[in-house]
């Protein structure tokens, strides 16, 4: 159910997309249709955008900017600012304005701006016009010059031999961990050491996931009856993308521990040194998952490598308020932008993320 947080802040049926607007003079006619599509977030003026903007981490950053052109310039020079930085520029921008102008059009096409809106501005248009353009950015291919997105994933060569080198060391060294945890295992219950479950990763291709057992043995038939105690909301009418369960009863004692030290993880070391995943990546998805994001804007993720570790993992594992939409966003900007320097940050963050707060 719809919090009353959530319909004041102009989020309604479960759509997240946030939007800021910069501007006064239409704001009074048009926002009461913009909250019933987006949370919007509203300033009176540029300078005050720009400096909240400036404070903004990855997850809070708007989907789409609306602009009221003003007299002295100051919106162009903030656009200008905003497409010198890597993480704004692919923000949707679209420019509002009293009277059309060929020096405004010629500003706009410079700027590369989304849109440009004349008044009277056709609101509902507006609206349609904005969740286009946002699935439209988010299918925006990789490589220049690409008709379509083509879900056949080829990786850098040196992010394949890192890969390769790190898991091996952490295997290697690991090895009495590895024993330890193993024995704990078959002392507590019954059952394999290891479980398998089928993942889909890059380019949708489904290969075997390996996990230090945590749960009960087959205890996977309680998953229906425990819907309840997912962490992820779904939207209203449908069902949840992703499913965690908060405080899940099949996990076992020792299963509990290396859950909270994400030690039922190092199996996954096997996955890499196959090649089926990457030490960083978006996380590989359950079948039930994955089957979910294929026909949208979120199938970006799966242009990405599948990861041991990830953005989610270091920004907001664990957070129960955590949203769908905003685990999405993280994971189609990391198949946007992902590089062998994030993967290092990454991986230096993981460290300090291993500790999970909550038993999920």
């Amino acid at each position: 159910m719809q919090s009353t947080d959530d319909k004041a802040n102009g989020i309604v049926n479960g759509d997240y997309t946030h939007i800021m607007y910069a501007g006064e003079v239409f704001l009074p006619e048009l926002l009461p249709e913009l909250q019933s599509h987006f949370k919007v977030e509203a300033h009176k003026e540029i300078a005050s955008l720009a400096e909240f903007i400036s404070k903004q981490t990855l997850l809070n950053l708007p989907d789409a900017i609306l602009i009221e052109v003003d007299e002295e310039g100051e919106c162009f020079q903030f656009v200008e600012k905003l497409k010198l930085n890597t993480l704004l520029r692919e923000i949707v921008i679209i420019f509002l304005s009293a009277s059309p102008g060929q020096k405004l059009s010629q500003m706009a096409l410079m700027l590369n701006v989304s849109d440009l809106y004349i008044s009277p501005i056709p609101v509902k248009d507006l609206c349609i016009r904005i969740k286009f353009l946002i699935k439209l950015r988010s299918f925006r291919p990789r490589v220049s010059g690409a008709a379509v997105i083509k879900l056949k994933a080829k990786f850098p060569i040196k992010k394949r031999i890192f890969d390769l080198c790190v898991a091996c060391f952490i295997f290697l060294l690991l090895i009495p961990v590895f024993s330890l945890i193993a024995l704990l295992i078959r002392l507590e219950s019954k059952g394999p050491i290891i479980y398998r479950s089928k993942r889909v990763g890059a380019g949708y291709k489904i290969f075997d996931f390996f996990k230090f057992r945590s749960m009960r043995h087959q205890s996977s038939e309680d998953l229906v009856k425990l819907s309840k105690l997912n962490q992820y909301t779904p939207t209203e009418g449908t069902s949840a993308t992703f499913i965690k369960i908060k405080n899940d009863p099949r996990i076992t004692k020792v299963g509990a521990f290396i859950r909270r030290y994400s030690l039922d993880e190092l199996p996954q070391l096997f996955n890499v040194i196959k090649g089926d995943m990457s030490l960083v990546g978006n996380r590989p998805l359950p079948l039930y998952e994955a089957k979910s994001l294929t026909s949208d804007e979120w199938a970006l993720r799966f242009l990405a490598p599948a990861g041991l570790t990830g953005l989610w993992q270091v920004s907001r594992r664990g957070k129960g308020e955590m949203s769908e939409r905003e685990r999405k966003k993280l994971d189609n900007f990391y198949a946007r932008k992902y590089s062998l320097r994030l993967d290092l940050a990454i991986l230096l963050a993981t460290f300090r993320a291993m500790r999970q707060n909550e038993n999920v």
